[in-house]
Formats: structure tokens, C-alpha cells, sequence
């Protein structure tokens, strides 16, 4: 049954925007990817080029659409030298500039623009979680990107359009992102705790993330600021352990962070991403209403194993 339209996924090639082409194909007429790349169309799935940057014939797409996700960005897991971290934040607020004044000059804009941000931009947290209202923002580069993106996004002026900025957590899913790594890490028999394990992984099921973008297109009381986390974070230790026992693997080696800096920089990466505390609570979704399918990161990782691809 088709209930939309059209869908626009801006940057939608990658990991999540697959993820979300593939639940909205079958509930939707169209769904168009905008891409820097031409892929081959599947089905009612179609790619479009753009640049990011400039107009282009892509334009006229946007016209009618119900839902535009814009999920560009360079991908963060690199070392933030100072050619990385100018692509970084370039890569984000571009595009989202360039999507703001296009949705401002259609007839027919989307009824709802998400822009997928990230919950990285709240503090180090072990004593409590962070939510919309009262969490604090953090310091650091990826703070300062954060901040860059989101305030160009709710500076565009788009008095038809809606607009969400979704702070989403750690994707968890099977095809890729994090939680493929990590299994392989637990099956080479790496799997042990990362730094001192305390650190709060804040994560979300990537169905629940398809999901929730649809409750936020039903929900037009809901604006501005919304995090993407499952409802209960999880400590490095137990998420590492609960990985290990569902690949029946009992042992695991930890990895401290002096260990982990040299690792970091022998493939490239930063331990900001594996070290750092996420806490957050996805108030406004859950005081909204939206029903999680996983809350329990446990039950999320049986349910992903499962699943094959």
C-alpha cells in the first residue's frame, strides 16, 4: 500500500540511507536518492547526481515530497588533521545550506525536513543522561561540528517545511557501521572491554531509527531538537560482554587506552569514538509517544545476528 508520495534522501547512498531506501520503497512511490555518484535505479529506488553544492535538474524532484532526509557528511572515522577536519564540517553545511534554499523557493516543499545530526554533541556523561531540554553541550572538534551544522540548518527559512534535527546515536545493524566491526573484533577474540569499559554507549536499532522518521512525518507537533537513541544506554563492558555471549564466545581481550591511541592511529581513526561517554535520552520521542521496537540492547544484538543478509 502506497501512503506517500515521494521520499528524498539527500546523501543517501551510504549505510543509513540504504537502510531507510529500503523501508520506505514499499510504502512509498518514489524514493529518490541524491547522490555524488550515478547508480543503477531499483525498482521505484532512484538515484539522482548532485554535487552538494550547486542546483541542478534534481531540483524540481523535491517538488510534492512528504519527507526530504538529508544525511550528508563525511564519514567522521578518520584522524582530524586539518584537511579531514575542513571536509568534515564542509561536507555538512554545505549541503544542508544549499537543501534550505531550494525547499524555500518550491511551490510544493516537504512537509518535513530531517536533518540526521549527531548525539555526539552532548558532554561526557557517566553521572546522568542528556536529553533535549537540559543535557549539556560538549567541547571538542566534533562539538564545533556539530554546533556549525545545526545552526545552519535552523538558520534556512522554510515557513512550509517542518524541520527536525535528529540526533542519532550508534546505528546498530547488520549490513554495516559499527556493529559488524565489533563482531569481528569478538570472533578474532578482541572483544573484551574498551579503556576502562565504563564508558555509556548510547545506540540505537537501525529499524528504529527507519521508524521513527515516519512517527516524526505523522507527528506534526514535533520540532526541533529530537534525539535518536534507544531509551537504555549501555556500558561499554556489558555491551562487549552481551556481544560476546550472543556470538558464543566467553572471552575477549580488553583493549585499554593507551593501546587503543596506537591502534587509532595505525588505521586512521580517533578513540574519541570509542572512548567517550555517550548517555542520551530520547525524551521528546518517548514523552511524544514513539513506541521502541528494541530499548534492550541485548535483545537489539540477538535480533541483528539473526538476521541475514
Amino acid at each position: 500500500m502506497m501512503k506517500y508520495k515521494k521520499i528524498i534522501l539527500a546523501g543517501g547512498n551510504g549505510y543509513l540511507g540504504k537502510v531507510l531506501a529500503n523501508y520506505y520503497h514499499s510504502i512509498a512511490g518514489e524514493v529518490i536518492v541524491l547522490s555524488r555518484k550515478p547508480a543503477q535505479n531499483i525498482n521505484n529506488i532512484k538515484t539522482l547526481v548532485w554535487d552538494g553544492v550547486n542546483d541542478g535538474d534534481w531540483v524540481k524532484e523535491l517538488e510534492g515530497a512528504e519527507l526530504l532526509v538529508n544525511l550528508c557528511g563525511k564519514n567522521v572515522n578518520c584522524r582530524y588533521n586539518e584537511a579531514n577536519r575542513n571536509e568534515i564540517i564542509r561536507s555538512r553545511v554545505e549541503p544542508t545550506a544549499l537543501l534550505g534554499k531550494v525547499v524555500s523557493q518550491l511551490n510544493q516543499p516537504p512537509q518535513l525536513w530531517i536533518n540526521v545530526t549527531s548525539a555526539t554533541i552532548y558532554r561526557h556523561a557517566e553521572d546522568h543522561a542528556q536529553d533535549e531540554l537540559t543535557g549539556e553541550i560538549g567541547y571538542g572538534f566534533s562539538i564545533d561540528v556539530c554546533k556549525q551544522w545545526e545552526q545552519t540548518f535552523f538558520e534556512q527559512e522554510t515557513p512550509q517545511t517542518r524541520k527536525v534535527a535528529l540526533r542519532m546515536g550508534i546505528v546498530l545493524g547488520r549490513s554495516d557501521g559499527v556493529f559488524p566491526r565489533l563482531v569481528n573484533m569478538v570472533k578474532f577474540g578482541l572483544g573484551g572491554k574498551q579503556g576502562n569499559g565504563e564508558q555509556y554507549i548510547s545506540w540505537v536499532h537501525e529499524q528504529d531509527v527507519a521508524r521513527c522518521t515516519e512517527w516524526l512525518l505523522l507527528h506534526n507537533e514535533m520540532d526541533g531538537i529530537v534525539n535518536c537513541t534507544a531509551t537504555v544506554a549501555i556500558k561499554n563492558k556489558d555491551f562487549m560482554k552481551a556481544l560476546r555471549k550472543a556470538c558464543g564466545i566467553p572471552l575477549g581481550l580488553p583493549a585499554p587506552a593507551w593501546l587503543l591511541e596506537i591502534g587509532a592511529r595505525l588505521i586512521g581513526t580517533e578513540t574519541e569514538l570509542i572512548l567517550k561517554s555517550r548517555w542520551v535520552k530520547p525524551l521528546q520521542l518517548v514523552q511524544g509517544g514513539y513506541q521502541f521496537m528494541f530499548s534492550n540492547a541485548r535483545h537489539a544484538i540477538d535480533d541483528i545476528l539473526s538476521v541475514r543478509i
